[in-house]
């Protein structure tokens, strides 16, 4: 075999690899990040290898009342700093929003994504639902988030880099790095990020490959350093203040701190739980007892995770109880608090399932054992000790659908919170447990009347991240053990020991329990079949569909007429979504048709059906009115064009800006075309003609017929609605179908078919008739459809695909006429309004866009003919 054969070889199998990666990547990517976390876990065993119980909770009883304070006014300082971001970054993108809902909203989303983790994700999912109520669009709102995730991260990185550049000496015996390799780090670091400070002075463009980024102007890059610092600064003194008396300065602290921060973030770990500790500890555990930095980091962790997340909890409570105020600030800012409250309850209530299990692994005080005993028989309390940790682990899957606003999620959060409030008394009297589920039970009940949708836990199959954290916990619950009870000698016998003072056979337990349970749930997550397949409309659901398509005002919704595609119903009938599948892709055809008030009902049920068979939910082609309750299921949007629609009431062919379109009618009207409508009652008597113009048109075009977002020659569907007519010398050489309603509020066409020998400008003088019976008729707008990829944003701020969809509207033009199009539409001075692609599950918006054009065009065939 030669040389060239052996590396095309090499590059088929590096090309298969890639593939795989790609195909698989969120689960490689979840299965690497538990890889990580058990490797932290081991690494802390052996770093706290003289280090025990008992003087870890001692050091934490140690802890100075000042220390508390000083740790509760660095954490506001650092909060306080975090809403900055978000200020700065409303700034950047050039739109204006009122302060509290900013602050509010910013608040929420650290304290929710330093609580889960993945904060761009976490927190982006509670910008994303509290912005969009306020007016801002799916790309504003994706340009804030990077703003906000790439202004930590470098400023994250210049901090650590500074401060190592002048404390190397210090910092490098900690680390066992020389201070020199430690300097020349820093030193780099600093340099390129002063290279791109200066490169983006003045917002300059910064090309890296394909890609081309709009860096911030000097300005504002510095402000935002200057924030981020702040920021950084006062959480790292959280921590420092916490510390026992130590030889370590300040600066020192706040470098390990940086770097301890950063590794946390990358190693994806939910909340760098293990990562971070892992890091202080390794840095810190030559110069403070590791005992005292534990107890520090459990504090920690209270103060600056946990204790934000009751505050924002507390805040949107406040704010719903307060219903009764007329005011329009607090009206609005209710409004905000029930978009976040559905998260942070869901963040609140992951973080008590985690105590719960963790809770379950760890000694109860020998004072509160000797009481029990006196009280309660032993196999009562072994029962609540085993039940609290399941209970525990309920509530981690329910914190899904809670972020779901799930109607079930919300009654088993509220059930396994109430047991296991029960429980934690009967188990180990352990009243703060017990108030933090008291907490939870409290915004339950004070938000329930925002968790409305109808679903069912069993056909939530949890994501690769979902499970993922569950085994992270899992994992955190035997190390915990492993930790807590290292000197505990393991033997069969513990299995089957029951005393009130045999701590470790009921952690033992307690972590088989839960590993059993989360186990099931995994493989009833990855091997559960598909529930639901969609089927074809029935003669009797589009019977039903039409009667609502006839009482609002979308015109395009009388696509439901071809029959090709499936039909969702609402629970009162009152409303429909029309549906195709193709490949693993459900796509929802425009916004839901009919009552409003059914819309955010019909979204969910729409995406829980996808999940439920399996694939991913898509809507196409929605307006901006649909994109909080697409956000609200979890879905991201991507903008797809613009939809071009004249207002009737002030269409006139006169003055400056109709003179084209004027002297093409009247050239139309010289070349001896003659204009007429059919009502659909008549339809059947021309129908041979408009088939013989339609397979002229389709013959002359090399095409077929289309389907799902375009109508296709169909006897019944052509002669269910008026159609618009061209003829010349008698004979019939153009037609539209025109869609209406009944509420006469907008017109469109679907087919518009000419015949090769038609006169030039055929196509103008039509839509113009058309347009003029429509305005004579009463109706107040007409619909001249979607040109495709129109509207994108040029600026280089904007997100990846805005720019790929700007560069193909601008070159694409021997794939598909995104130019021409717009033109033509333009020529009728319509009013431009901005159509989405929303996709679930993170899915690829491209292989969405993929799915939705084989569907229209019928599959590949169809795609690649024209």
């Amino acid at each position: 075999m030669s040389g060239h054969d052996n590396l095309e070889e090499m590059e088929e199998t590096d090309g298969f690899f890639l593939g795989l990666f790609r195909r698989y990547r969120t689960p490689l990517t979840a299965a690497a990040t538990l890889v990580v976390f058990c490797l932290v876990g081991y690494a802390i065993m052996q770093l706290t290898n003289e280090v025990r119980y008992d003087d870890v909770v001692d050091a934490l009883a140690a802890t100075r009342p000042s220390a508390i304070l000083l740790a509760l006014f660095f954490t506001a300082l650092s909060f306080l700093s975090l809403v900055f971001y978000d200020l700065n970054a409303i700034e950047y993108i050039g739109k204006k929003l009122p302060f509290p809902h900013v602050a509010l909203t910013a608040f929420s989303a650290y304290a929710v994504g330093n609580t889960a983790g993945f904060g761009a994700l976490s927190g982006g999912a509670i910008r994303y639902r509290a912005y969009t109520r306020l007016g801002l669009s799916p790309e504003d709102i994706g340009r804030i988030i990077a703003f906000v995730t790439l202004s930590f991260g470098l400023g994250l990185a210049g901090v650590a880099a500074i401060a190592l550049l002048i404390i190397a000496d210090e910092i490098g015996p900690l680390i066992g790095v020389s201070a020199l390799l430690l300097r020349v780090i820093a030193g780099s670091i600093i340099a390129i990020l002063g290279a791109a400070m200066i490169i983006g002075r003045e917002g300059r463009a910064l090309n890296l490959g394909p890609v081309e980024i709009r860096l911030p102007d000097s300005r504002t890059w510095s402000r935002q350093f200057l924030v981020t610092a702040f920021d950084i600064a006062a959480s790292a003194s959280v921590l420092y203040v916490l510390l026992p008396q130590t030889a370590i300065g300040w600066p020192v602290f706040l470098a390990v701190y940086a770097i301890a921060v950063g590794l946390g973030v990358l190693s994806h770990v939910p909340a760098g739980l293990g990562v971070f500790e892992t890091v202080i500890i390794a840095s810190l555990g030559s110069a403070v007892n590791i005992d005292a930095v534990l107890g520090s980091l459990v504090i920690y962790r209270l103060i600056y995770h946990v204790l934000p997340l009751l505050i924002a909890v507390l805040a949107v409570s406040a704010a719903e109880l307060r219903r009764f105020v007329d005011h329009p600030a607090a009206s609005s800012m209710r409004r905000i608090g029930g978009r976040l409250m559905p998260q942070l309850l869901s963040a609140l209530a992951l973080l008590l399932g985690v105590m719960l299990v963790f809770s379950s692994v760890t000694p109860t005080p020998d004072q509160n054992l000797e009481f029990l005993s006196n009280y309660l028989p032993l196999p009562m309390v072994e029962g609540a000790h085993f039940l609290s940790s399941l209970l525990g682990l309920a509530l981690v899957v329910a914190a899904r659908g809670l972020g779901q606003r799930l109607d079930g999620a919300w009654w088993v959060a509220v059930f396994s919170a109430l047991a296991a409030l029960t429980l934690s008394l009967l188990k180990a009297i352990a009243l703060v447990e017990a108030a933090f589920l008291a907490f939870l039970i409290f915004g339950l009940f004070v938000s329930r009347r925002l968790f409305t949708r109808h679903a069912s836990l069993l056909n939530q199959a949890l994501t690769a991240s979902w499970l993922m954290a569950i085994a992270v916990i899992v994992v955190g619950a035997v190390v915990i053990l492993l930790f807590v009870y290292r000197d505990v000698e393991y033997s069969n016998q513990l299995w089957w020991q029951f005393e009130f003072t045999a701590e470790a056979p009921r952690g033992l337990r307690a972590v088989l329990g839960i590993t059993i349970i989360s186990s099931a749930i995994a493989i009833f997550s990855l091997l559960r079949p598909a529930t639901f397949r969609p089927e074809p409309a029935t003669e009797e659901a589009l019977v039903r569909a039409v009667e609502i398509v006839g009482k609002q005002g979308n015109a395009d919704a009388n696509l439901v007429r071809m029959g090709d595609k499936s039909i969702m119903f609402s629970e009162k009938g009152d409303a429909f979504i029309m549906y195709g599948r193709q490949g693993r892709s459900w796509i929802a055809l425009f916004d839901p048709v009919g009552d409003h008030r059914a819309v955010q009902e019909l979204v969910w049920r729409f995406v829980e059906a996808a999940r439920a068979a399996g694939c991913r939910a898509v809507f196409y082609q929605i307006s901006p009115a649909l994109l909080s309750h697409c956000a609200d299921a979890g879905l991201r949007a991507f903008k797809l064009g613009e939809l071009a629609v004249a207002d009737l009431r002030t269409f006139e062919m006169k003055g400056g800006k109709w003179a084209n379109l004027r002297q093409t009618a009247s050239r139309a009207q010289r070349d001896g075309l003659e204009f007429a409508v059919v009502e659909p009652e008549n339809v059947h008597e021309i129908i041979d003609d408009l088939a013989a113009v339609s397979t002229a048109w389709l013959e002359h075009h090399n095409a077929k017929e289309k389907g799902f977002s375009l109508g296709s020659f169909d006897p019944d569907y052509v002669s269910a609605q008026p159609v618009g007519i061209l003829k010349k010398d008698g004979r019939i050489v153009a037609f539209a179908n025109i869609l209406v309603t009944e509420s006469r509020e907008e017109g469109t066409i679907d087919l518009m078919r000419f015949s090769p020998d038609a006169p030039k400008g055929s196509m103008d003088f039509l839509f113009v008739q058309i347009m003029e019976y429509l305005r004579g008729q009463g109706f107040t707008h007409f619909n001249l459809g979607m040109a495709p990829l129109s509207g994108m944003s040029k600026r280089e701020a904007a997100p990846v695909w805005d720019r790929i969809g700007s560069t193909v509207f601008e070159h694409g033009e021997r794939f598909y006429n995104f130019k021409g199009l717009r033109a033509f539409k333009s020529k009728f001075h319509p009013h431009w309004q901005p159509r989405y692609l929303a996709v679930s599950g993170g899915g690829n918006p491209m292989i969405a866009l993929m799915d939705a054009t084989f569907l229209i065009g019928g599959g590949l065939k169809g795609v690649v003919r024209k």
